[in-house]
C-alpha cells in the first residue's frame, strides 16, 4: 500500500446516482470520455468528499453531509467561490471545475475540484513514512508559514471584500458557536455555562488585522508533497473560510495540535501526527507566527480557549447527527468523549489564565 491518500468504498447511505453527474459533467466540462466510477475518501466528519474518475480523468466531489445541519454551515457555493478566487494567488488552492446547486442530479449542491495527489497524514504516520526530529520540525515551520502567507493575501484585491464580516467577528463567533452548542447539546453532554461565561467575559477588542482565514486549518488538512514529504502542496476543506481575526484562525488551529506532554485526555482524542519527535508545541508555534507576524499573544489564551470549545461544538453537532440516527456512521459515535476533554482542557485553560 502506497502512503498517499486513498479512497474507499461509499459508505452505506452516502451513495449517490454516477449517472447523472456523469452526464452533469460531460456537459459542463467537456473532453470527459468513459463511465463514471465513484469512491469516497473515508476521513473527515464534515461534508462528504468522493473521487470521481472518467476515463484517465480523476476529479473530486464535494457535497454536504446528510442529517441536520447548522444553518450557515455547508455553504456549497460559497466555498467554491473561495476556491475560485484564491486558486489564482495561492498555489496551495485545488482548481475548481464546476459547482451547480440543481437539485435533480443528487438531491443537493455540490461542486466539483481537480484532484491534489498527496499525503495526508492522519493519527500516525502511514506506514512507509518517517520523519527525522529535524524534519517533523520544518515541517511544522512550514505549516506555520502557509498559514501566515494566507494570511498576508489582500482579500479585496482577490475579490473577496464582501465574503465577511471583519467588524465584530470575533463577539459573533462566540455568541454563535455557544447558540450552536445549546442546540445541539445532548443528555449526556456536558452543559458548559463556565467555559462559555468565560470566553463571553474575555472577548477581545475587533483585530486591526482583517484578512482571509481558513477556520480549519491543520495538519490533516494539507496534501504533501510524495517526493519531499516536508513540502506542503495543498490544502483543503475550505468550507468554514472567511474574513476575520487571524488570531481566531490560530487559535482554532492550535486547538487540534495535541503535544507530547499533553495529558491523558487530550492524547486520546489526537487526530494528527503533531507528538513525534521534534514536531512544534503549540508555545513554538504561536512564538513563531507571533515573531514573524508583528502581533503580541498577550490574550492568545482567549483564543486557543474559545478554539478548544468551538471545537467541542463541532464535535457535539455531529454526535448530535448520530444521536438521533441521522447517520450510520460508527465514527460518530465516540465523539461525546471528544466534547468531554476538549471541555477538561477548556477548563485548564481558565483556571491558569491571566487574563
Amino acid at each position: 500500500m502506497g502512503i498517499t491518500d486513498q479512497p474507499a468504498a461509499v459508505r452505506r447511505g452516502e451513495i449517490f446516482e454516477a449517472k447523472k453527474v456523469e452526464l452533469f459533467l460531460k456537459d459542463s466540462i467537456g473532453e470527459l470520455d468513459g463511465a463514471l466510477s465513484v469512491a469516497q475518501f473515508p476521513s473527515g466528519f464534515s461534508n462528504l468528499t468522493y473521487m470521481i474518475r472518467v476515463g484517465d480523468r480523476k476529479m473530486v466531489l464535494r457535497r454536504p453531509p446528510f442529517g441536520k445541519k447548522a444553518r450557515s454551515a455547508h455553504d456549497m457555493k460559497r466555498e467554491y467561490r473561495i476556491l475560485n478566487a484564491l486558486h489564482p494567488v495561492f498555489p496551495y488552492v485545488p482548481k475548481p471545475l464546476v459547482y451547480t446547486d440543481d437539485s435533480a442530479i443528487i438531491g443537493c449542491p455540490f461542486y466539483v475540484m481537480e484532484r491534489k495527489k498527496g499525503i495526508i497524514l492522519r493519527k500516525d504516520l502511514p506506514e512507509g513514512l518517517t520523519l527525522a526530529p529535524d524534519e517533523a520540525r520544518r515541517l511544522c515551520e512550514n505549516l506555520i508559514d502557509i498559514q501566515l502567507e494566507l494570511h498576508a493575501i489582500d482579500y479585496r484585491k482577490v475579490g473577496l471584500e464582501d465574503f465577511g464580516r471583519p467588524d465584530g467577528y470575533v463577539r459573533r463567533q462566540v455568541e454563535g458557536w455557544s447558540r450552536r452548542y445549546k442546540a445541539s447539546r445532548t443528555d449526556d453532554a456536558p452543559d458548559f455555562e463556565r467555559i462559555v461565561t468565560w470566553i463571553h467575559d474575555k472577548i477581545p477588542p475587533d483585530s486591526v488585522r482583517a484578512t482571509i482565514i481558513h477556520n480549519d486549518y491543520k495538519l490533516d488538512n494539507v496534501v504533501l508533497d510524495p517526493d519531499n514529504p516536508l513540502n506542503i502542496i495543498g490544502i483543503l476543506d475550505w468550507e468554514m473560510a472567511t474574513i476575520g481575526d487571524p488570531l481566531m484562525d490560530l487559535g482554532n488551529s492550535l486547538a487540534y495540535w495535541v503535544q507530547k506532554d499533553d495529558p491523558d485526555d487530550l492524547q486520546s482524542i489526537r487526530l494528527m501526527p503533531t507528538s513525534i519527535p521534534g514536531a512544534l508545541t503549540r508555545k513554538e508555534l504561536l512564538a513563531r507566527y507571533c515573531q514573524k507576524a508583528g502581533v503580541s499573544a498577550d490574550n492568545f489564551d482567549f483564543y486557543y480557549c474559545f478554539g478548544l470549545f468551538r471545537l467541542a461544538v463541532i464535535a457535539q453537532q455531529i454526535y448530535y447527527r448520530y444521536y438521533h440516527g441521522q447517520t450510520r456512521d460508527s465514527r460518530f459515535k465516540t465523539l461525546i468523549i471528544a466534547v468531554h476533554n476538549l471541555g477538561k482542557a477548556a477548563d485548564r485553560i481558565i483556571e491558569h489564565s491571566d487574563l
